[in-house]
């Protein structure tokens, strides 16, 4: 059954939740910035909730300066809405937006893969390899949050392996949304090991350097989202911004 965890005005437990500065790296800003950006992708901020700047600076033991900067950043990312006299919330979800970072990775992914097969390095499969059994015990001992960095960076080696710097980058970019909107997939039973499942698949194909292959698992892979996803909207509209919104 598919479920979703609860929302409302949680922001003190979701400030509880923000990791500490030492775990990033940059300015002052720049790490301040990363946490809140964690907390929102990994649902410790969940959509529709309220971002108190008192609380997030008692908790990561900063001034107001730097969490005003960081979500100047998070509206600009599309994370945060800030409403004039009301306050700065995190942006619901969006299908429609979804959607189009759906597109724009599938594009990306495919013709990536296609690309990758038929000319990846035994090293560049050593690679792929140890990620997945990582995924393996990962998926045993039920983290989905581990499983989750462990699947980007499956994604992000594909994506390099092309030898275009930026493709990762654009891509993660496109991927923001549909982050998010994933978090909320993993815990629907079962969705670990089928998503392990289809990463085994995509090694099968580059294993076999077929180019045809690749490009249909990735492509299956990835377009296994939006089902997951069009139920839980329904059954969660408060998650969700009216159709026709962003």
């Amino acid at each position: 059954m598919l479920q979703a965890p609860p929302t409302g005005s949680q922001d003190q437990n979701g400030a509880s939740r923000l990791l500490p500065l030492e775990r990033f790296q940059g300015s002052l800003g720049q790490r301040v910035y990363q946490s809140l950006k964690h907390a929102i992708l990994t649902l410790a901020f969940r959509p529709g909730d309220i971002i108190r700047k008192p609380e997030i600076c008692d908790r990561l033991g900063v001034s107001r300066s730097p969490v005003a900067d960081a979500v100047a950043r998070l509206a600009s990312d599309g994370l945060v809405d800030v409403v004039p006299q009301a306050g700065t919330f995190v942006t619901r979800l969006s299908m429609t937006d979804i959607r189009e970072g759906a597109f724009i990775r599938e594009a990306i992914e495919v013709a990536a893969a296609e690309l990758v097969a038929p000319i990846i390095a035994e090293e560049q499969l050593r690679d792929l390899r140890r990620n997945v059994r990582l995924q393996e015990a990962l998926v045993a001992d039920g983290d989905a949050q581990g499983f989750m960095a462990l699947d980007g960076q499956m994604h992000e080696m594909m994506l390099s392996f092309t030898g275009f710097p930026r493709l990762p980058q654009v891509s993660q970019t496109a991927w923001l949304s549909v982050h998010r909107a994933r978090q909320l997939i993993l815990p629907v039973e079962g969705r670990l090991q089928t998503t392990l499942d289809e990463h085994r698949a995509i090694l099968a194909a580059f294993e076999a350097r077929n180019p045809n292959a690749a490009r249909l698992a990735v492509q299956h892979h990835l377009r296994q989202l939006l089902t997951y996803l069009q139920p839980l909207e329904r059954a969660h509209p408060e998650l969700f911004s009216p159709q026709g919104q962003s």
